[in-house]
């Protein structure tokens, strides 16, 4: 027990300090890479909590397929040109430190009002004959249905938006007429 204890903190850790690095990286293609690292030991949680099916759809699909798309995206734009648009005075300062205090408290908001007690016995837990994928599509497809098609919504909206910003005028893949 004390073990398993130990690894889950030092995948806490782990996941923690690539979490900073992802977000303080000064080239987005090193970004990108603390992002794939974060993704794997997501997994490695996941596999942690015996869940290896949702293990294996966080490695294969976001630290995999996301990861190439976000990389693809970035070779899309002149990230030297793009630079140079951002100020670095007080008030891109104080609009980073607001919209990160402003994402937090929504995102404290929202976890705090979501928060369920989940009888652990109905999930199966401790049970290795248990079906858990089962159980969490039928929580996904019934109690979190609206959300879960929201964000969908919003995936399709950013990449709409990724293509309408490499074609606009002026843009590395603008259309040159």
């Amino acid at each position: 027990m004390i073990y398993e204890a130990i690894s889950f903190y030092a995948l806490a850790l782990f996941l923690t300090f690539f979490a900073y690095k992802t977000i303080s990286a000064t080239n987005p293609i090193h970004s990108a890479l603390y992002l794939v690292l974060t993704m794997l030991g997501l997994g490695a949680v996941f596999f942690s909590l015996g869940a290896h099916f949702i293990a294996g759809v966080q490695v294969i699909v976001y630290a995999g397929a996301v990861m190439v798309l976000f990389v693809m995206v970035l070779m899309l734009f002149d990230l030297k040109s793009e630079l140079q648009a951002f100020s670095k005075g007080m008030l891109s300062g104080f609009l980073k430190v607001f919209s990160a205090a402003a994402l937090a408290g929504v995102a404290i908001g929202v976890i705090s009002h979501s928060v369920q007690v989940v009888d652990g016995a109905s999930w199966g837990v401790g049970d290795p004959n248990a079906d858990v994928t089962k159980y969490l599509s039928i929580l996904l497809y019934t109690n979190y249905l609206f959300a879960f098609e929201v964000l969908g919504v919003l995936l399709l909206v950013v990449a709409i938006g990724a293509v309408a910003l490499s074609r606009m005028k002026g843009g590395t893949h603008a259309d040159r007429r």
